[in-house]
């Protein structure tokens, strides 16, 4: 009692007594008489506050029905525990009473029990956690618990039609009280999906007020079928956040490059020109020359690679070697048997401590190489496993897939080339961590991809051959496909690496930052100045002097760093944190096109189409602001290019030599803890003399 909410609105005198500070009567009896008082209830022999404020009138009042509640709830609760209390009694006396030879072997029948008490016995623990947050100082109010559950249906892509069944309406029953009906399907069709989209909108608009200073990325999500079918779902993203804009259909276009600039010029203009530092798209569709076409329209606009489907199609690449392809076949012998028969399963999962050993990726590259990795990290458990007694009774040891899988496990030159395998990807999947899931990493991928390199000829640095086969696919994507010249002017700005003394910058990657800055330095009042300003900024002169400006360099985000300590140079500044706020990789979300390919159906009407789409636009920009709310609470946890479940149609599991329809559906990632298991420790300098793009 002395913790009650109640407190704040009286003083504690001796006998019991509270002296309400509104209207400064002392009152009799403690903290549940000051309540009445305080609700103006007619009870208890309590006179009624006079000057007590409606806010908190209703607030007691509602701490009151509440806790009355409550009581109420946990009198039933011991009435029901009472009532099924005598079931084993009733059901011993069943066979005394007569029955039908039909059912003379079938089991004792339970005598009968409303739903409602059945039901309240299991869900007794959450009802009486909720009528606990309702004990809470701010009560939930009916459009509250409305709002939830219309955000549960949108973020988890539910039928409307499921809020009109039986079961749904026993649920809420249960759950909050027959008083309450919950929001039917008409309402969530309605009413909520406009509402909700409306607030989605206004929290955009905060995020736009902030384009003027960071700028934004237009990022573009593609989807093909083999019918000339094709989607691209546009998003825009910047430090404070992404945020889904549309999906349109690019199918009569695809053949048409007039046809799809128009598509992007419809986006620029609505996001607006001046706010639009770069547009990622992922290479699914065949975008033709529209990305020059851009860069000449909108000269301050570039035109990027998305970096984890370059990234991705490197390690693609990787996996057609021909031996690290026979060792992932060598490797799937194994799971498949083991995820094919339950008691192994179950076994395995018993050795591991409730571990799984495959793990499924955003990609199938990734989920190769991530299981590859899961495979060495459990090695010894593994063999423990296939060799434990336990095992070697039961009657899959005498298989010939077991037999197979034991000789497999067995095999030095496997697990060497495993741990090859693991030690060569391993930095490829940094990567792509550094840059999912909506970061700003653009500062980072040059120095990221150069780290790649540099570990490859360190591992390889006795294996000349092995060391040319992994580097050339690098150099070839990296430098066709994924280098941009916002990669190099964003490193050039980027301080944890200008003020790196073992760093040294060539003429190729001062070229490409002077590009840069031409292009993003429009009016000629700050050109004039950019001279002395890059000399401050190369000196670290001014501002850039500070201890505390030397401190950030490296355990602050690029774009923070020059807003804070950027003043001394105005003009550069500006530039500055334009470009080191983007990110580099259109995978910021889990992607599930169901939903957008709903609402693209040629068989809907007009209506219909536009309905879904609202839908989409809430569920996608739902899934963004829970993500972002995730992550800041889950700092640094999971790994952003791994699932939570398993893929169950992946060559990892599936007992089928075929490749399925459904098999590795584009998605986002959720965390799964790894590990690197890298042992090599790899140095040399970043962008040093041995690089062999001469950077």
């Amino acid at each position: 009692r002395e913790k009650d909410a109640c407190w704040e609105y009286g003083d504690k005198l001796d006998g019991n007594r509270v002296r309400c500070r509104f209207c400064q009567k002392v009152i009799n009896g403690g903290i549940s008489r000051f309540k009445f008082h305080l609700s103006q209830i007619p009870s208890k022999g309590v006179n009624p506050c006079v000057r007590v404020t409606d806010d908190v009138r209703e607030k007691v009042t509602a701490l009151i029905e509440a806790k009355e509640s409550h009581r109420e709830l946990e009198l039933l609760k011991r009435k029901r525990v009472a009532e099924l209390s005598v079931l084993p009694k009733r059901t011993r006396e069943l066979p005394s009473q007569p029955s039908s030879p039909g059912l003379a072997t079938s089991p004792a029948i339970i005598p009968a029990f409303e739903p409602s008490q059945l039901l309240g016995l299991e869900m007794s623990a959450p009802v009486l956690r909720l009528s606990g947050a309702a004990t809470k100082p701010r009560p939930a109010s009916g459009l509250e618990v409305e709002r939830c559950i219309a955000e549960f249906f949108f973020e988890n892509k539910l039928d409307y039609s499921i809020a009109d069944s039986i079961s749904y309406r026993h649920m809420m029953d249960t759950l909050v009280g027959q008083e309450f009906q919950g929001p039917s399907a008409d309402v969530l069709r309605t009413k909520w999906v406009q509402k909700l989209k409306s607030e989605v909108l206004q929290r955009t608009q905060e995020i736009k007020k902030d384009w003027v200073t960071t700028g934004c990325t237009i990022l573009a999500d593609s989807w093909t079928d083999n019918k000339l079918k094709a989607l691209i779902n546009f998003s825009v993203s910047s430090p404070l956040g992404t945020f889904f804009l549309k999906t349109v259909d690019a199918s009569p276009h695809i053949k048409n490059h007039r046809g799809m600039y128009e598509l992007f010029d419809e986006v620029i203009q609505e996001v607006g020109p001046d706010n639009v530092v770069q547009i990622i798209s992922d290479r699914n569709i065949n975008y033709g020359n529209i990305d020059k076409l851009i860069m000449q329209n909108y000269n301050t606009i570039f035109w990027s690679p998305c970096t984890s489907f370059c990234v991705n199609s490197m390690l693609d690449d990787f996996s057609k070697i021909d031996w690290v392809n026979q060792c992932i076949c060598q490797a799937q012998t194994i799971t498949r048997f083991v995820y094919n028969n339950n008691w192994v399963l179950d076994l395995m999962r018993r050795c591991m401590a409730g571990q799984e050993l495959v793990c499924s990726g955003i990609t199938k590259s990734v989920s190769d190489f991530l299981t590859l990795q899961s495979l060495l990290k459990h090695r010894s458990k593994l063999k423990q496993m296939f060799h434990s007694s336990e095992y070697v009774s039961s009657p899959y040891a005498n298989r010939s897939l077991s037999i197979s899988c034991v000789e497999i496990l067995s095999d030095d030159e496997f697990w060497r080339a495993v741990e090859e395998i693991a030690a060569v990807s391993e930095p490829l999947l940094r990567v792509m961590r550094d840059v999912s899931g909506g970061k700003a990493a653009i500062g980072y991928i040059y120095e990221s991809m150069t780290k790649v390199m540099d570990s490859i000829r360190t591992y390889y640095i006795m294996d000349e051959g092995k060391c040319k086969t992994f580097l050339d696919i690098v150099e070839q994507k990296w430098l066709v496909e994924l280098h941009s010249p916002l990669h190099s002017a964003a490193a050039f700005l980027n301080p944890s690496i200008q003020y790196n003394p073992e760093v040294k910058f060539f003429t190729t990657i001062k070229e490409e930052f002077y590009h840069v800055l031409d292009k993003v330095l429009t009016v000629p009042d700050q050109r004039q100045g950019i001279t002395s300003e890059l000399h401050a900024f190369r000196k670290a002169q001014g501002m850039f002097a500070s201890n505390i400006a030397k401190e950030a360099r490296n355990n602050t985000s690029p774009g923070m760093w020059w807003e804070q300590y950027g003043d001394s140079a105005p003009a550069l500044q500006h530039c500055a944190v334009r470009i080191v706020s983007q990110v580099c990789s259109t995978l910021t979300f889990q992607r599930d096109w169901t939903i957008i390919l709903q609402s693209h159906s040629e068989k809907r009407n007009k209506l219909n189409k536009e309905a879904l789409a609202d839908q989409a636009y809430v569920h996608y920009n739902l899934t963004l602001h829970s993500d972002s709310k995730t992550t800041a609470k889950k700092k640094g946890e999971g790994d952003p290019i791994a699932l939570d479940d398993i893929d169950m149609t992946s060559p990892w599991v599936e007992d089928s030599d075929g490749p399925s329809l459904t098999q590795w559906l584009d998605r986002f990632p959720s965390a799964l803890d790894g590990g690197d298991l890298n042992t090599r420790q790899f140095g040399g300098s970043i962008f040093g003399t041995n690089d062999l793009f001469g950077l």
